[in-house]
């Protein structure tokens, strides 16, 4: 039977894997060179823990913890193979060149993450699949949740991530940061997968929660690190200013009950001028390093450098976010931008025609199942004064999302409607 002590352990240890699992992970891979295999034994590691935390107490530092564990174990394994004298030859190294699994280094397990995401965005995988793999290993995300995200079945997630997996082993697909011609191959799929990576942490997909700040700071994280590793890049200093700019809205987004606080609602005395001024930075570094017309993150960061130079709400210049989101759908199209561009268009023109723009998306299969379209058209139509068929777009949407939060404020506003 279990304690409350027990009990209370494994709550902590729960937080604590889902915390330090892609660090653990990553910290394994360097030394094992195998994504499954690293994720095996950082499973093991986490049954070690279950038995040992109850026992002893949880450690000062769980997540060196886990991975000195996971890390011990794969040295175990290595040693135990054998084959191990050839697998030394190929990979040129031997036991002494592995880091010793204690003290663990932030620095070093940070980079190890970097290799990780480039070794998991490789072109020999597809890109659904590098998107599974990534969201799995760096972002931590279950095969529930990156099925939900992405609206499809979770035992196809379940195979991307397996055969991934095995077509990384099999392609021997080395555990590093590339150079030259490879980095570039893959840089657009790695910015995309911090990219989401970021937003989960933003706005979860589902869950109790709607800000997960954990994996919002990998993200910026890694942006960080991307942009100071290739200095030359527009596009990976365009995306750390997009990350830096969203970080700084945080504190605002949600309030003391974990309720969701919308754009025009948030404090922005609680916006976090120093991730905005580093916004500002990164995003004169993109168009210092551009040679031809933005990139896609430049314009999305450029819209977001908008939101923040607004001291109020109704400062706001939508008149160009507006024409920034034209271009980002010239340049990138998609119905989520196109849903974006009509929230733009709604405030520098009008309600009116937004709503034509929301309603010829009504068709798009990719967001048929999506909540935001049926939020933005219930905004529309309650600033138009058709509120009976406002209100019926927020109950929609409310039943639509997966999110906690996200569903009891739609709800909310459908009824504010009815008693208003």
């Amino acid at each position: 039977m279990e304690t409350p002590r027990s009990i209370d352990t494994r709550s902590a240890l729960d937080t604590v894997f889902r915390l330090e699992f892609p660090r653990v992970v990553a910290a394994v891979t360097r030394i094992v060179r195998d994504v499954g295999i690293a994720e095996e034994l950082a499973q093991d590691a986490l049954v070690a823990a279950l038995e040992q935390w109850p026992r002893d107490g949880v450690p000062d530092r769980p997540g060196a913890w886990l991975t000195a564990a996971a890390r011990h174990r794969a040295v175990d394994l290595v040693r135990r193979r054998e084959n191990y004298a050839r697998k030394l030859r190929e990979i040129g190294r031997t036991l002494e060149d592995v880091p010793p699994p204690e003290p663990a280094d932030p620095d070093a397990i940070d980079d190890d993450l970097l290799r990780l995401v480039f070794t998991t965005c490789h072109p020999v995988l597809s890109p659904e699949a590098r998107t599974a793999l990534t969201l799995r290993l760096v972002g931590g995300l279950t095969t529930a949740e990156i099925a939900r995200a992405y609206l499809v079945p979770e035992a196809t997630v379940a195979q991307r991530v397996v055969r991934a997996k095995r077509t990384l082993a099999t392609r021997n697909v080395a555990f590093e940061v590339p150079y030259g011609p490879d980095r570039e191959a893959r840089l657009g799929s790695v910015l995309d997968v911090i990219y989401l990576i970021f937003n989960e942490g933003y706005a979860a997909t589902a869950g109790d929660d709607w800000l997960r700040p954990a994996l919002c700071e990998d993200a910026l994280r890694l942006a960080r690190q991307l942009a100071a590793l290739m200095p030359k890049e527009p596009e990976v200093h365009a995306l750390a200013s997009l990350l830096e700019f969203q970080a700084s809205r945080t504190a605002a987004r949600t309030a003391p009950d974990g309720t969701p606080v919308l754009l025009r609602d948030q404090s922005r005395r609680r916006w976090n001028r120093m991730l905005i001024a580093r916004g500002i930075t990164a995003l004169d570094r993109a168009g210092a390093t551009a040679t031809g017309a933005p990139g896609p993150y430049a314009l999305q960061a450029a819209i977001a450098a908008c939101h923040a130079h607004a001291y109020r709400y109704e400062d706001t210049d939508w008149g160009t976010i507006a024409t920034l989101y034209r271009l980002l759908a010239a340049r990138s199209p998609s119905p989520v931008v196109e849903l974006n561009r009509a929230v733009a268009v709604s405030m520098a023109e009008g309600p009116g025609p937004a709503l034509e723009i929301v309603d010829a998306l009504a068709g798009e299969p990719a967001l048929r199942d999506y909540h935001l379209l049926p939020s933005v058209r219930g905004d529309l139509l309650l600033r138009l004064g058709r509120t009976a068929e406002a209100r019926a777009e927020f109950e929609r949407a409310a039943a639509l999302t997966r999110n906690g939060p996200e569903r009891e404020m739609l709800r909310r506003r459908a009824a504010d409607i009815r008693f208003g």
